[in-house]
């Protein structure tokens, strides 16, 4: 049932773009027909980035952040008991054991990632690990476990395939618009080749980030969403406790991190761009939940 609801939001969500679509072409004069193959282009263009980096999620995340595998042999109970307790969630929710992982940071913070519910990935920070209780830990498993039962990382590939693919259309068609506005009579003047490629880049950067609003808005909708399944896993306070923790303890890389999107935590200032609900917020809706 959850799987067919996720592909009626998507079916709805393609059904919407392409209306709006077409009415920006209407009011713009542009004929569909005409803009056909420019839009089948901008969508194997939009999507096949999107879904490349989902299939090598998981090589990629192992290999930059040094994640070391557990397995359920591992010496250490403390590594044993995130092993067990991925499993049996796991079980619980009616998929495949992921791989489980540690990587070394003293940041507080755990990521889900991989192609598919069956061939994904939960991993958490040494950092994590040393702070968190066995309860408080379980928790965090259950949000990351939550986020692939809802089949989180294939979401967000689908809309921001959508997303790259309107911004690239759009930008485009607009370009397009805009140097048939400034050629006369007789066809001359215009943008030019290159004002026409600087003006389409320019483009594409404000559409992209006006189209990051939704999508940092769908993305805050997800972290609610897996709070809300790891207070069913485990109970709503052992949650709670654990993002105070994680709030209190935290310790941002020093690089670029390419996984923030992905992790537990992501402290940066509540705006329209926001992938993460203040920790504040989340905490409040835990509290608030029946």
């Amino acid at each position: 049932m959850k799987g067919l609801r996720r592909y009626a939001f998507y079916l709805l969500l393609n059904a919407l773009v392409i209306i709006m679509i077409n009415t920006i072409l209407f009011l713009l004069g542009v004929s569909f027909e005409d803009t056909l193959g420019l839009l089948v282009f901008c969508a194997i263009y939009g999507f096949a980035g999107s879904i490349l980096s989902l299939l090598i999620s998981k090589s990629i995340v192992k290999a930059s952040y040094k994640v070391q595998l557990i397995t359920p042999q591992n010496p250490d109970p403390r590594l044993r008991f995130v092993y067990q307790t991925v499993e049996a969630m796991a079980r619980e929710r009616g998929f495949k054991t992921p791989e489980v992982g540690v990587y070394p940071s003293r940041d507080v913070n755990a990521f889900a990632t991989g192609a598919s519910k069956n061939n994904s990935l939960v991993a958490v920070s040494s950092g994590m690990l040393q702070v968190l209780s066995d309860e408080e830990l379980a928790a965090v498993l259950g949000h990351e476990i939550t986020h692939i039962s809802e089949g989180d990382m294939v979401s967000m590939t689908l809309v921001m395939g959508l997303v790259n693919t309107f911004v690239m259309f759009m930008a485009r068609i607009l370009a397009a618009v805009l140097d048939a506005a400034l050629r006369g009579d007789k066809n001359k003047g215009g943008l030019g080749y290159l004002g026409f490629y600087l003006v389409y880049m320019v483009l594409q950067n404000v559409l992209m980030i006006l189209a990051m609003i939704p999508v940092s808005y769908y993305s805050r909708h997800r972290e609610y969403r897996a709070d809300k399944g790891a207070a069913q896993l485990t109970g709503a306070q052992p949650m709670i406790e654990a993002l105070i923790k994680i709030d209190r303890h935290y310790a941002p890389e020093g690089k670029q991190d390419s996984l923030a999107l992905a992790k537990i935590n992501n402290k940066r200032k509540m705006s329209l761009f926001a992938t993460h609900p203040s920790i504040e917020m989340r905490v409040e809706r835990l509290r608030n939940l029946r």
